[in-house]
């Protein structure tokens, strides 16, 4: 069987441009947007494709790359068509309307002729964003792949004729030889790949949206930075608008968009993942210097950084002691000052989020309160007060975290249950929020042990929560658990060794993605005492998507690690770890690691720190800074990251 792609794109602009076509750029992409006036021009004699053989394959792929826009409810486009050049009947089509996906195909097998349409409901295109289909078809069996999610499968009565004659018919992209019904969006990918199903070649990059097996040389991408000032060979349109102000966001909705920072008098271009510097001299870390001695209420068990819009920077302490509690301070005049106290129990940790236009801050409380009531409580942000105030109360069990998080448009709050009593296997609790009550429900429970840290984060279509394991009862050295979102509920879909794990933090590096745990300790009470219980490597895993599991890259010596926290400085990136204890003393470095490719993490810089807990980055128009709390004494520094 042949397994060479067949390139109907290629096929129609074999040396530059066909009439009734143009070529236009949206989110840093190309593709080919189709005029309604010449539809005979974009089409060409199937017999290019098919040489030696005029039959169309019985079992074949299609991929379709494509940018659908907004179209009326009733109205249908096609995407491509093949048509006999005698009759007005399409042998082979796919046609979208609004949430459906349509392939049309003609039976002869029977005296006259039939179409059957095979329908895939609930395919949402419309959205102005790129999308890649995967249509496989064999038999009766049909099945579509939209960016690489869980496959949509139908079966129908009517098998794919096993010998549809294509002689003397004809291609036509966009249209089905006539004006009405032609695709109004961008085409980028157009592939026919006989006798096998495409999914496995495509799925195999982290942008599913995108997934390439053939494009034309005309809509190939440009340097985000020419090596030189030459004309372009194939010219293209765009809508490029340039952003002022603070640090905006850079996805792929915004690729190919401008941001002048005045601060630095510097011009950005989204290459869809990270702001690139176009006219500025990029910037390095060159050494870390004592900012600012932050006074907290007492010990610091967490730090949350967060922006309200329109109000400030501001930074949220998690304290041991009640009273007075934990402190919200506010960035003013470079410097975090007070600027609320708000009554917590051993505080852990904080979290921010917003749902639509509503701001909350969440508190993980570990202990009792006055009447011995165990809450943990979320705050609401108080636009006419300009202050924090309490919204609901949940109850949890001696709560170490909270975790955020949107799926499919709801969202969702996760807290780590810590132990009950003396019990640490007890169940950690996922809640969904009710637009109706305004409140958050229990959505779901899952099993966890002594628990530290939830970790959210998403790959492509799939959405991932991971929890750090700390203590059974009798070991830290136990699993932690990496849950996958199916069916909707949070499944298992991998577990990883551990000891005494604090801490998750996923990252991202070009098209590659990191998992750091922080290890704390080590210990089992049914085996030998080691010589320091504290003194244990720390791991950072890589996915891998062939595998589809993450797998050990590089292991890090910490002390007692209970956080890791990744930012960038210019074009590199970094991990700061939190050592806490070395068997000996709270006065211990932190470290600094640099990313250098090959090698891994290298350390570049020790920070002398007592009884690090948690680390947090953040930025200002003044530069970057680094926060850092202790759980040793009621004071916290912010660090300045000095670049050149």
């Amino acid at each position: 069987t042949d397994l060479r792609p067949l390139d109907m794109l290629s096929e129609a602009v074999p040396a530059g441009l066909a009439r009734g076509m143009r070529v236009f750029q949206a989110q840093g992409l190309r593709g080919f947007q189709l005029a309604a006036s010449r539809p005979r021009a974009l089409g060409f004699p199937a017999s290019r494709l098919f040489i030696h053989c005029d039959r169309f394959p019985e079992e074949f792929s299609i991929i379709v790359t494509l940018r659908v826009l907004g179209i009326p409810a009733k109205r249908n486009e096609y995407i491509f068509t093949l048509m006999a050049e005698e009759s007005p009947a399409v042998l082979l089509g796919l046609r979208y309307a609004p949430d459906k996906l349509h392939f049309l195909f003609w039976s002869q097998e029977r005296s006259g002729g039939w179409q059957t349409r095979v329908t895939f409901p609930n395919v949402s295109l419309s959205d102005s964003q790129w999308h890649t289909l995967v249509l496989a078809v064999s038999g009766q069996s049909f099945s579509l792949t939209v960016d690489c999610s869980i496959p949509k499968d139908v079966v129908v009565e009517t098998p794919f004729p096993a010998s549809l004659s294509v002689r003397r018919a004809s291609f036509y992209l966009g249209n089905r030889r006539r004006r009405k019904g032609v695709f109004t969006g961008l085409l980028r990918q157009l592939v026919l790949l006989p006798g096998a199903d495409a999914t496995p070649r495509i799925c195999t990059t982290m942008n599913f949206e995108v997934a390439t097996l053939s494009v034309p040389t005309t809509l190939l991408d440009v340097p985000v930075k020419p090596s030189s000032n030459e004309v372009l060979k194939y010219p293209y349109e765009t809508d490029t608008k340039v952003t002022l102000g603070s640090h905006p966001r850079c996805t792929k909705q915004e690729k190919a968009q401008l941001w002048f920072n005045a601060s630095r008098r510097g011009l950005y271009l989204c290459n869809g993942s990270a702001w690139v510097s176009v006219l500025e001299v990029k910037h390095r870390l060159d050494y870390v210097e004592e900012y600012q001695n932050l006074v907290t209420n007492s010990e610091t068990m967490g730090i949350e950084v967060f922006t309200i819009p329109k109000v400030g920077l501001f930074a949220a302490t998690a304290n041991r002691v009640t009273p007075p509690g934990s402190a919200i301070y506010r960035w003013t005049d470079g410097k975090f000052v007070p600027y609320q106290n708000i009554p917590t129990y051993q505080a852990q940790s904080w979290k921010y989020f917003t749902i639509g236009k509503k701001i909350f801050l969440a508190v993980a409380n570990f202990e009792q309160n006055e009447r011995g009531q165990e809450f943990s409580v979320i705050y609401k942000w108080s636009r006419r007060k300009a202050k924090f105030i309490p919204y609901q109360r949940i109850p949890t069990h001696s709560a170490r975290d909270w975790e955020a998080f949107v799926i499919e448009g709801e969202a969702f709050l996760a807290v780590v249950n810590h132990r009950e009593g003396n019990n640490h296997n007890i169940d950690s609790v996922i809640y969904r929020w009710n637009p109706r009550t305004g409140l958050f429900e229990t959505n779901q429970t899952i099993p966890t042990s002594g628990a530290y840290d939830w970790e959210f984060f998403t790959i492509g279509p799939y959405s991932f929560l991971a929890v750090a394991n700390t203590f059974n009862g009798t070991s830290t050295k136990i699993y932690s658990h990496i849950y996958i979102w199916l069916s909707g509920s949070f499944q298992l879909f991998q577990s990883i060794l551990t000891f005494g794990a604090a801490d998750w933090e996923v990252f991202r590096i070009g098209d590659r993605v990191f998992l750091a745990v922080a290890n704390s300790h080590s210990y089992d009470s049914g085996m030998p005492v080691p010589s320091n219980f504290y003194a244990i490597n720390s791991s950072i895993y890589e996915l891998n998507i062939t595998a589809q599991m993450f797998v050990k890259f590089q292991d890090l010596p910490t002390y007692s690690a209970l956080d890791w926290e990744f930012f960038s400085v210019g074009d590199d990136s970094f991990l700061v770890v939190a050592n806490s204890f070395d068997g000996f003393t709270f006065s211990v470095n932190s470290v600094i690691y640099r990313w250098q490719g090959y090698e891994g993490f290298v350390a570049a810089h020790h920070l002398p720190t007592v009884g690090c807990r948690d680390w947090e980055a953040f930025h200002t128009p003044e530069g970057s800074y680094l926060l850092y709390s202790s759980a040793k004494e009621p004071l916290s520094k912010v660090l300045k990251l000095k670049t050149t």
